[in-house]
């Protein structure tokens, strides 16, 4: 897979690791920080050969330092998972985020949603296109050792970081990161860029208010979870992505649409079809019916992802099937 061998500058002490890929799951954004002979990180690669990759590329800017604290916007694999790579780092995460790890799906589980499940069914199909790609064997899921509630304060080198919360939004307990000198927010999953997205805890208008908590802070600029960097107005036109989802979402679901048919029913229209990944907005549909009809209990991430997999695989052309090289 093509893996960026830099971390291009964003501003004074901050360098971005993006490896795009647009139109699949799990090449998230880390953003490096480095000041004074500290280093910081906000977020880890999924698995180990984009981390090691990561870690080659970041080398020359640390001249010689360790990345001391790692942060974790949220517990969610691709951004967490290469925290074992880093030993001896605090891991810093959320108090929400660290009480509901136990619903992510572990790394030896996804190895086994790629290897292990029947690759012509949907949800083996779809893992093999968007998962098979990554390497899981020897991935240990390090937690956070310190935790926090609303805010947290650190410095690295001569740069101040402000934690803040804003979940429950994409998943029970994000966070996001504010560099106020250099006018960056570091938004997580809060934001995708290029690609539907896809959100687990929700309802939208919680994620909604998580980019007016992002805009609130003035930033100039703006790192999403995925996709590339957003200004402030790529973050309000991504609130009213959200606004105008929800909106067509309660509309079905008020009229007594099933939640998958509703779904479908909002692709039919064109839904900002320039987006990739269209199946995700079965899981944004479903999640949101889940609060729309009062229920209070843990997604299933996995029959979450299911749901979409269905979509995509009834919907797939030709050549479907075909795995993504693992090198």
């Amino acid at each position: 897979m093509n893996l960026p061998d830099g971390l291009p500058l964003v501003a004074d002490g901050l360098h971005l690791w993006s490896p795009g890929h647009p139109g699949t799951w799990g090449f998230a954004n880390c953003l490096l920080v480095a000041s004074g002979g500290d280093a910081a990180l906000v977020d880890t690669p999924y698995d180990r050969p984009m981390t090691e990759a990561l870690i080659a590329a970041a080398r020359p800017l640390l001249a010689g330092a360790t990345v001391g604290t790692i942060v974790n916007t949220h517990v969610n694999g691709d951004h967490t998972f290469g925290n074992g790579l880093f030993p001896g780092a605090d891991i810093i995460a959320t108090k929400a985020s660290a009480e509901h790890l136990c619903r992510e799906p572990s790394p030896a589980q996804m190895h086994f949603l790629t290897h292990g499940t029947p690759a012509d069914e949907p949800l083996g199909w779809y893992a093999r296109e968007h998962f098979g790609r990554y390497r899981y064997e020897g991935v240990d899921a390090v937690p956070p050792n310190i935790t926090f509630s609303g805010r947290h304060d650190l410095r690295v080198g001569e740069i101040d970081v402000e934690l803040i919360e804003v979940g429950p939004a994409h998943s029970a307990g994000d966070l996001i990161v504010h560099l106020p000198a250099q006018r960056v927010v570091c938004a997580g999953d809060v934001l995708f860029a290029d690609d539907h997205p896809v959100h687990w805890d929700g309802p939208l208008a919680r994620v909604a208010a998580a980019c007016e908590t992002v805009l609130a802070l003035e930033p100039e600029v703006i790192v999403p979870g995925h996709g590339p960097l957003m200004s402030p107005e790529d973050v309000r036109q991504y609130a009213a992505y959200l606004r105008e989802l929800a909106e067509l979402i309660r509309v079905r679901h008020a009229a007594g649409v099933p939640a998958y048919e509703a779904a479908a029913d909002i692709l039919t229209t064109g839904f900002h079809d320039h987006l990739g990944l269209p199946e995700r907005i079965v899981i944004l549909t479903a999640v949101e019916y889940r609060h729309l009809d009062g229920g209070h209990g843990e997604p299933d991430l996995v029959a979450l992802a299911g749901q979409a997999a269905r979509w995509a695989y009834e919907r797939r052309g030709p050549g479907a099937g075909t795995v993504p090289p693992s090198g």
